[in-house]
């Protein structure tokens, strides 16, 4: 196989990113909402949208014509302006989400066909990601290593015992030909509790699980058959009819509504790494997934223990108090001598919690949902 060329600060041939745009982000309710999820906001204070800034990082990589990006129906429109170069034929709509393994795998089975052996790097739209040259060098092994036949993913070195996270536990050092740093993926945990992530983080053997995957779009697949021989079978008929207009509505309407939905660390990167197939690259870059608002507030107050507000037109008066205001009204808010607490106010929907708490929006999510009261989800 020739060897493709990975040089520093060039796009790498045959790479191409994916970007999975989908999910609610239920735990930033009602700031996120089914029209409007998490990727679609400003959440950092940088001027763009998540997705935006996901696009921004990956141009480098793959350059911008080799980005595919994956989301619902409903939100072609919003991202086709954020992303306004963004090709037509690397839009792929879902009917309903179906969760990663049918986003990811449907793009590597549209990819692999129209140009076989391309390896393909699956990057979720809402992360937060700086020091782009260290995020960038470890995309670049990360491709070394799948070459080479791995499924590969990229694990953050923690620094804090973090509970809202899954992480990897990693053993040996691999021998790749450009992925110096790469090591063998031993297991996935689960998000643990303060206890246990205290003690994966003192162990030094456990990574922050990223789910970012980097692999050849056929050995992708491969894996994705081994454990969902149907669910291959489905993604593969729908990546036969996608690229001719006439049969891929059809198709997508009868198959993809039966797909499985299944998370891809349960098809793929769980079964895989208990068959030694696959790698970790360790990533030192500030990597931040904003899975609740406690993570929001410590990612706008730079670690600070004050007060983070969010709002173009934000109206806050706080006197001792602690946490974050997310505003979308023209309501004065005021806060006398609260710590840590969380307030979302939006048009028809106000939130008030505590950092602590921050993980348990999503049961509120929830409790609407059999209440009825989807007008404001």
């Amino acid at each position: 196989m020739t060897r493709r060329r990975i040089t520093q600060g060039q796009p790498i041939e045959h790479f191409y990113s994916v970007i999975p745009a989908g999910g609610i982000g239920s735990r930033l309710w009602p700031l996120s909402r089914a029209d409007a999820p998490k990727f679609l906001h400003d959440l950092t204070g940088s001027g763009q949208t998540l997705l935006r800034d996901t696009w921004d990082r990956l141009i480098p990589l793959s350059g911008e014509q080799r980005i595919m990006v994956v989301t619902g129906r409903a939100h072609r429109a919003a991202v086709e302006q954020q992303l306004p170069t963004l090709a037509d034929p690397n839009v792929v709509l879902e009917s309903e989400p179906r969760d990663s393994t049918a986003a990811i795998g449907l793009a590597a089975a549209i990819l692999e066909r129209r140009e076989p052996g391309v390896i393909i790097g699956s990057f979720a739209a809402d992360h937060v990601i700086n020091n782009l040259p260290l995020f960038q060098s470890a995309v670049r092994e990360a491709v070394a290593a799948a070459e080479a036949g791995y499924i590969t993913t990229i694990g953050i070195r923690p620094t804090e015992p973090a509970v809202g996270f899954g992480y990897i536990h990693f053993g040996d050092r691999l021998e790749i030909e450009g992925a110096p740093s790469a090591l063998a993926v031993d297991s996935f945990k689960e998000k643990p509790d303060l206890e246990t992530a205290e003690r994966y983080v003192e162990n030094g053997s456990y990574l922050w699980n990223a789910s970012m995957f980097i692999a050849r779009a056929d050995r992708l697949l491969e894996e994705i058959g081994r454990s969902r021989p149907e669910l291959l079978e489905g993604l593969q008929e729908l990546a036969e009819a996608w690229d001719d207009p006439a049969t891929r509505g059809p198709a997508v309407d009868r198959i993809w509504p039966g797909l499985e939905k299944i998370a891809i660390d349960y098809t793929v990167a769980e079964p895989v790494a208990a068959a030694g197939r696959l790698a970790v690259i360790p990533g030192y870059f500030d990597w931040d997934d904003i899975g609740d608002f406690a993570s929001l507030a410590k990612l706008n107050s730079a670690g600070r223990s004050d007060l983070a507000i969010l709002g173009k037109n934000a109206r806050v008066l706080a006197d001792s108090s602690s946490g974050i205001v997310v505003s979308q009204s023209n309501r004065v808010i005021s806060l006398i001598g609260v710590k840590d607490i969380v307030v979302v106010d939006t048009p028809d929907a106000l939130l008030v919690t505590t950092s602590e708490n921050a993980q348990r929006v999503k049961s509120v999510v929830d409790a609407l949902k059999i209440t009825g009261s989807t007008d404001v989800l």
